[in-house]
């Protein structure tokens, strides 16, 4: 492996692209420690010290900023406002006939709809900068930190569309940013910035967790968290590679003298479907109740069952109901991403049918029946990979910052695995030895 890597700084092209992408990670991780124009620098980092976790209500947010939100830096929002666009988008072209039209149009259409999530990306950024300098003046972003409404001292109007526009620009640089990657350096850049910011908070987490351990100075939970997140990568890397590969045969066609067809393919179908989706809507869904009690300071009932039942990471209730919410979406979004009659009408135009099933709607039957079968374990294993951070909160007195579990680490080994992929095969196109042997 350590030979790979050799050999790809050794190939001028492919050590341009690796050099070009290591600069704009550095030039990310130093926006992440930018303070806003009007935020008290010190009242922040005094909070921060205060803070026991920073996993409470913002905790999602948080992570995919690399820390920026709290710390209220021009990268706050971080990567949240384009995934949060680009899913809508994902779900709009399911809606919108005009929209789905542009998806059949090839590359052409993809830019559009490219560009239109970069609108989306910014409205939200704005709506979602506006509510986090209204959340940081009243005092709820550190509901337990003394100097919590001193942290924007000014409330002057322009302070506040000063703060929303260095976010919001924030936000599109981030954006700007992983499109340069995208095109000029290696893997997807929105994905190596997500990959970035969520590791970004490993070594912190880690050793939060050796300081609050209790057994040899908190060695024995730093070891047994080492070797638990060791076989958790292990058990996500198996999951996310495996997949059902349904066989295509192409049948010969004649055109003048010339045979066409005749090949053989298969269409794979991976048992996590759905990637990362499922866990970021169960989690978006579940903030709601929170959002509600928190911003309404009522003592009802209602809201006294929801900060008991809704809130707390470690209550039965939570757990049950975002396990439950994990499973539907894994399927939803395998229902709207993944259409069975549309593959089965495109290999019937062009000739191609499932040895042993008829064309057509037959075709489509047996994909659904397939995909059903595999979405099960699929969502199955998302639900417990979730739960991790959970369960380590429970068992092993850890924050509610364990890396080795949940969102993290699915993105982290998903964007590392398709990274060294393409890696491998730009050595592979020099008839160098990749890292996979």
């Amino acid at each position: 492996m350590l030979t790979a890597f050799a050999r790809a700084f050794q190939t001028p092209d492919l050590r341009k692209k690796l050099l070009f992408t290591l600069g704009i990670i550095v030039l990310f991780r130093l926006g992440a420690h930018v303070p806003v124009p009007g935020v008290s620098f010190e009242n922040v980092n005094q909070c921060m010290d205060e803070a026991e976790s920073n996993s409470g209500l913002f905790g999602l947010v948080n992570m995919f900023s690399g820390g920026a939100l709290l710390q209220l830096t021009i990268f706050a929002l971080g990567i949240m406002p384009y995934i949060t666009a680009s899913i809508i988008l994902q779900l709009l072209v399911v809606v919108i006939p005009r929209l789905e039209a542009l998806k059949k149009e090839g590359s052409a259409g993809q830019a559009k709809i490219t560009q239109y999530t970069r609108y989306l990306t910014v409205a939200l950024g704005i709506l979602q900068a506006t509510g986090l300098v209204a959340t940081a003046r009243s005092g709820t972003l550190f509901p337990q930190c003394q100097v919590r409404d001193e942290i924007v001292p000014d409330d002057g109007v322009f302070t506040t569309i000063t703060m929303v526009i260095c976010m919001t620009s924030g936000t599109a640089l981030i954006m700007w940013l992983g499109e340069l990657i995208t095109d000029r350096g290696v893997g997807n850049g929105m994905s190596i910035l997500m990959f970035i910011s969520i590791a970004a908070g490993f070594p912190g987490a880690l050793w939060a967790i050796k300081t609050q351990g209790e057994l040899a100075d908190g060695w024995i939970e730093f070891g047994a968290v080492i070797v638990c997140g060791l076989a958790m990568v292990a058990l996500v890397v198996f999951v996310e590679q495996a997949q059902r590969r349904i066989p295509v045969q192409y049948a010969k066609r004649m055109i003048g003298r010339r045979s066409y067809g005749g090949t053989s393919t298969y269409i794979p179908l991976k048992v996590n479907q759905a990637g990362v989706i499922p866990v970021i809507f169960a989690s978006s869904l579940l903030y709601i109740p929170a959002l509600i009690v928190q911003f309404s300071n009522s003592q009802a009932g209602w809201a006294t069952w929801i900060q008991k039942n809704m809130v707390a990471g470690d209550s039965p209730t939570y757990i049950i109901t975002y396990f439950l919410l994990i499973v539907f979406f894994a399927f939803f979004y395998v229902a709207i991403s993944f259409n069975p009659e549309e593959v089965a009408d495109n290999m019937k135009k062009y000739g191609g049918f499932i040895p042993g099933i008829r064309a057509g709607r037959p075709t489509a039957e047996y994909l659904s029946y397939v995909l059903n079968r595999i979405t099960w374990p699929g969502s199955l294993y998302l639900g417990l990979i979730a739960l991790v951070p959970t369960v380590a909160l429970i068992t092993l007195n850890a924050n509610q910052n364990f890396p080795f579990g949940g969102t993290s680490i699915l993105i982290i080994v998903g964007v590392g695995l398709e990274t060294v992929k393409q890696i491998e095969s730009q050595l592979q196109q020099r008839h160098y030895e990749g890292f996979l042997r």
